[in-house]
């Protein structure tokens, strides 16, 4: 699949990707799988998509936008390792956290808008296994934060 192609047919175009926000990498190539390192939303103006989801919080519709755009980010920081996402054999597992508020358990649909992104851009390659778990905090208060396994030709 060109996935480039595909980006431009959907009329997506990758951000740069955001920079660790401590003492890692953002990728991490191990034999045929990369290691994504966990990735937060940021906004097209550069700011990071900030606060708990729930009951008084963002809603459930500004949660799933974030995790797209984390989706985004992921694809960002795959490009920048692999030089071409037509490498992508198979998205392993993403494990979704979310900051959310006591009480809020939707967790798996906000996890979704990173998991529709991923299944548009790379089809049956982009559904793999996955978690999604709510959190109390997360870094910079950023209100999703997801990291990924992919499976690649090497």
């Amino acid at each position: 699949m060109d996935v480039d192609a595909r980006l431009r047919e959907l009329g997506i175009e990758l951000p740069e990707p955001m920079a660790p926000g401590g003492n890692y990498v953002p990728a991490m190539a191990a034999g045929d799988l990369v290691f994504l390192s966990g990735m937060g939303p940021v906004g097209p103006d550069g700011s990071l998509v900030t606060g708990k989801v729930g009951d008084g919080g963002l809603d459930l519709d500004t949660a799933r936008e974030a995790a797209r755009l984390t989706g985004l980010q992921l694809l960002a920081a795959l490009r920048a390792e692999l030089g071409d996402l037509g490498r992508v054999q198979q998205v392993v597992k993403l494990f979704g956290m979310v900051n959310c508020r006591p009480g809020f358990n939707r967790t798996p649909a906000v996890i979704d808008g990173c998991s529709d992104l991923l299944a548009e851009v790379l089809g049956d390659a982009g559904r793999g296994a996955r978690s999604a778990v709510g959190m109390a905090e997360l870094p910079f208060d950023i209100s999703v934060e997801i990291e990924a396994v992919v499976r690649v030709v090497s």
